[in-house]
């Protein structure tokens, strides 16, 4: 058995169910603690002088702080190139919506993702998950939706199964935008009656995920196409509320979907439904500062009616180019006033939990997979404080090192 010893542990365990309320400021730290690992399991977590007695192997943190591996509820890494030219054109004062008129946005990614091979794409997607990792990210959900056929979204999904070192959960995405020249009703006929059989059939994905705005697909089509995806037995997950208050938040608590992400225009109304559901609300400050916008989501509303909000980067190539889960700590910190402490819980156990996960990850805990981070910093405040630098010292998954500097 190996020991991770010298450290503060920062085990944010305790429950086993998401944190909400004051409980996500609970972290449960262990000063001088140390890690008890076996097989690539946490055997036990404890005081240094409790456990390093009983190990074969020692591993010195070097007095720095120790987390969970950290979860990203919500990315989109397989992508073909990058849309850099339209980073430049906001800029210069254009919005998304004036640079998607002009034939950017996300069909100018579904263009480059359709012409990249699917050697290609997983190269790419690797080194976008290499990014994560120095981040210290050991899982994250991934979601298609830059290929909007069977054939494209397929091979994107495919490409989900063979990235790694980190524990990739694939979600499908096809209503993600309507492919150039589709009429509206052949496509969504195309999603309900072809995409998703075929997807569930493949076992390709894990969630059906819809981006559910006017001028993408409707709260009437959303329905359908969620409600057909969990007929199908996929978990559900929505873009919802991001550009306009249009009902998404709503129409995540109707369906019972385990997540309804982004929510900068959801209202009062629709944070309570969603506390009624019970549904876990996926914030990504990242799009709203890469887009230029002032609206972020009501995270302190959020908690404050009991929601267990998650953090996610939304790692995209035109609205949120960001990789770095600490980076979006420190804006979830800065720009929607949670706690360093809040921040940390919504990117570990509560992310975990709403990929159907915290039982294995998400927490320094015996019996959990032994994901976790040294962080080179003496407080684990430091880690949104000092925010655009890699803090990650140290990453493993499974008890194995996947990255060191």
């Amino acid at each position: 058995m190996k020991a991770v010893v010298n450290a503060t542990l920062v085990t944010c365990a305790g429950h086993a169910r998401p944190r909400v309320g004051p409980e996500m400021r609970e972290l449960f730290i262990v000063p001088d603690g140390a890690l008890l690992i076996d097989n690539g399991r946490i055997v036990d977590v404890n005081y240094r002088a409790e456990i390093e007695s009983r190990a074969t192997e020692i591993i010195d943190a070097g007095g720095c702080c120790i987390l969970p591996g950290l979860v990203d509820a919500h990315a989109h890494p397989v992508f073909g190139d990058n849309r850099v030219d339209e980073f430049e054109m906001r800029s210069e004062g254009a919005t998304y919506e004036e640079v998607a008129a002009k034939g950017g946005g996300i069909r100018s990614t579904v263009a480059k993702t359709r012409a990249a091979t699917e050697e290609e794409l997983t190269a790419s997607a690797n080194e976008h998950l290499q990014w994560m990792l120095r981040c210290g990210t050991t899982t994250l959900e991934a979601k298609s939706g830059y290929g909007l056929s069977l054939a494209e979204e397929a091979k994107m999904l495919r490409v989900m199964k063979n990235i790694g070192p980190q524990q990739v959960v694939p979600t499908f995405l096809g209503a993600h935008a309507l492919p150039p020249g589709a009429n509206n009703d052949q496509y969504l006929k195309s999603i309900l009656d072809e995409m998703l059989p075929a997807v569930v059939e493949a076992g390709l994905a894990a969630y059906c995920d819809v981006f559910c705005e006017p001028g993408y697909f409707s709260l009437d089509d959303s329905r359908k196409i969620l409600s057909r995806a969990k007929e199908l037995g996929l978990g559900l997950r929505i873009h919802a509320d991001q550009l306009t208050n249009s009902g998404g938040a709503k129409l995540a608590a109707e369906l019972g979907a385990q997540t309804a992400d982004h929510l900068e225009q959801s209202d009062e109304d629709g944070i309570k439904a969603l506390a009624k559901a019970g549904v876990q609300p996926v914030l990504l400050p990242g799009s709203v500062y890469a887009l230029g916008k002032a609206k972020y989501p009501l995270a302190r509303k959020m908690i404050d009616e009991g929601l267990a909000v998650v953090l996610a980067t939304d790692f995209n190539p035109g609205t949120s180019p960001c990789p770095s889960l600490p980076m979006v700590m420190s804006l979830a910190c800065t720009q929607t006033k949670m706690t360093p402490a809040e921040a940390i819980i919504a990117c570990t156990i509560n992310a975990a939990h709403s990929l159907n996960r915290g039982q294995q990850i998400g927490s320094l805990e015996p019996g959990k997979r032994a994901d976790f981070v040294i962080f080179d910093t003496k407080d684990y405040r430091e880690i949104a404080y000092y925010f655009g630098l890699e803090h990650a010292r140290e990453v493993y998954i499974g008890g194995e090192r996947v990255y060191g500097r």
